[in-house]
């Protein structure tokens, strides 16, 4: 199960990796879309697209239905949020660390006696 997990969350991460596939993500989130719409403000082909869309659909980003010659494509939040789970644990590790940074600075500040100024007679 853990190597599945791990399959998973590597191909979420690769179809987020390209500017253009989070483009296209933030389309879909807008509502369904055909390929040729996808496609449409990128200066790539129907079949650059397709190619595209096929990383989301296989990281399980984007449900795509074929009706006639239209393939209807929407989005399928479902493993973002697997990748927002693994990607809290670092946010926890780096708001620790932060939090841990801010203490020592203000020992630091306490430590230090005030400044003076030139104004200051």
């Amino acid at each position: 199960m853990v190597e599945l997990q791990t399959s998973q969350l590597d191909a979420i991460f690769h179809a987020l990796g390209d500017a253009t596939r989070r483009r296209m993500l933030r389309e879909l989130a807008q509502g369904e879309r055909t390929v040729g719409q996808l496609a449409a403000p990128f200066v790539i082909s129907l079949a650059a697209a397709s190619k595209h869309i096929k990383v989301l659909e296989n990281a399980g980003l984007l449900r795509r239905e074929v009706r006639g010659r239209t393939h209807l494509c929407r989005l399928a939040p479902g493993p973002l949020a697997s990748a927002h789970q693994w990607l809290r644990f670092y946010e926890r590790f780096w708001t620790d660390r932060l939090e841990g940074l801010e203490r020592l600075l203000r020992t630091e500040d306490a430590r230090q006696p005030p400044t003076r100024t030139g104004d200051d007679p």
